[in-house]
């Protein structure tokens, strides 16, 4: 198998600090609730998806108006009927890359390590993509994201 990552890259109708804000304390407006915000290096924040689905923590390892930048340092990824992806995020990188261009933004979304081999690829490319593409673009665009809701 090949080892590329997930990769994803939107425009926003939002400026470069609007975006910085999202991927450091803005978590619950398009993805899901962590137990903290990201406001420095080294913080670690839980991001929960319920007892049905499980979680996965990760440490800032650099925050910049460019880049932010977290390494998986807890996964309980749970998937019925394939207890082998539980663990499957740890150590993998989410790498955010924003260049502002006026009154838009682009980001470049990598998952390093989320790559073809691992079993939970194509569920989890499914999710990056509801949440990154969809409601992360929706959320700067509009103000309105798509966020997880546990039922």
């Amino acid at each position: 198998m090949t080892d590329r990552n997930y990769q994803r890259a939107i425009t926003v109708n939002a400026t470069a600090e609007e975006v910085y804000v999202a991927l450091t304390t803005g978590y619950e407006f398009w993805w899901t609730t962590p137990d903290r915000p990201i406001g420095k290096v080294g913080d670690v924040s839980k991001f929960g998806f319920s007892r049905k689905h499980g979680y996965w923590s990760f440490k800032a390892i650099e925050l910049t108006p460019e880049r932010v930048k977290m390494v998986c340092v807890a996964a309980k990824h749970l998937v019925e009927g394939k207890p082998e992806v539980e663990t499957e995020w740890l150590d993998t990188t989410l790498i955010w890359e924003i260049e502002g261009q006026g009154d838009k933004t682009a980001i470049h979304f990598e998952h390093h390590g989320l790559s073809l081999d691992l079993h939970c690829f194509e569920i989890c490319e499914a999710g990056w993509d509801m949440f990154f593409a969809d409601s992360l673009r929706a959320y700067l665009d509009t103000g309105i994201g798509k966020p997880f809701q546990s039922s």
